[in-house]
């Protein structure tokens, strides 16, 4: 028989991948909105039912303007939500492994000399997103030391690919392409801070790693997911423009510039490599051209 995963707020972008990654091998029980990580009564009652070996935890508000719009939500889902879950895999003796999903914007704005960032770097967290990221993360650290529970935290940096919804830059990007090689939209691209770079990881590397942590990853410890590797947004958007074939200018908007944006990402994966044998192996130009398939798929069955 296959082990149970149970993937928390799983239907989102990498939870979907991740999903697909484990439906093989494993009896993969996958939670949404219908599911709230706020009602612990309807939580002790899914753990009851499904009497998981793994659970993935990826219920969160997912964007630092979402956060900011409603702090307390942030926090009722990421932190006391992650402790409503916790409390009810204990009430089952549960003596599986958990995976908590933090993020890379624990970090914070890091100081050129501390680039690549190292899982030991200081955190700084600089939005209620990521206070709840790093609050949730020192209560996974508690129970894993105080319970008798096995958690290990991911801290991925910016993930993306095929199914990333358009409020995201890359995602927004790849989906105007799409629109104007299917003659939906006139060959402009609006865009906000090009200056910006970032470490990025295709998502199905991102989920391959997630995998690894659950099954491989030491108790207690928090290992960064990235590339390792620092790329300019706006070099981004000009692979993005060379693959399209196609003659399209830009056109920069202030309603797409954050008051405070981190001008630069680039974070370590020595340690998942070493402790995993993980390593990236999706080329970004592929990941480019896989999430341009995505949306004139999405968009041409829209048409439809």
């Amino acid at each position: 028989m296959h082990p149970t995963a149970l993937l928390i707020g799983g239907t989102g972008f990498a939870g979907s991948h991740m999903q697909h990654l484990l439906n093989s091998e494993y009896r993969v029980i996958v939670t949404g909105h219908s599911t709230d990580i706020r009602n612990s009564g309807q939580l002790s009652d899914l753990v009851k039912l499904s009497s998981p070996d793994f659970v993935v935890n990826f219920a969160s508000v997912t964007t630092v303007k979402e956060s900011s719009d409603d702090p307390h939500r942030t926090y009722q889902v990421g932190f006391l939500g992650t402790l409503n879950l916790l409390e009810a895999l204990k009430k089952t003796k549960f003596r599986g492994r958990f995976l908590n999903i933090s993020s890379s914007e624990v970090y914070g704005f890091p100081n050129r000399d501390e680039l690549p960032v190292r899982e030991t770097a200081p955190l700084r967290p600089m939005s209620h997103y990521s206070v709840s990221k790093a609050a949730t993360e020192a209560l996974c650290y508690q129970w894993s030391q105080t319970e008798h529970f096995e958690i290990v935290t991911a801290r991925p940096f910016t993930h993306i690919g095929p199914g990333q919804n358009a409020k995201f830059a890359i995602a927004s990007f790849t989906k105007q392409i799409a629109e104007i090689l299917l003659k939906k939209r006139e060959p402009v691209m609006h865009v906000g801070d090009l200056r910006t770079s970032r470490d990025l990881t295709d998502v199905r590397d991102v989920v391959r790693a997630y995998r690894l942590l659950m099954e491989k990853g030491r108790s207690g410890e928090v290992y960064n997911v990235c590339s390792n590797r620092e790329v300019s947004i706006r070099s981004v958007l000009d692979d993005l423009i060379r693959l399209s074939q196609t003659p399209i200018s830009i056109s920069q908007e202030e309603t797409r510039l954050r008051p405070a944006e981190q001008q630069r990402t680039l974070g370590s994966f020595e340690k998942l490599r070493d402790q995993t044998g993980w390593l990236p192996e999706i080329p970004l130009v592929q990941t480019l051209q896989d999430t341009v398939l995505y949306w004139k798929e999405q968009l041409s069955q829209a048409g439809r």
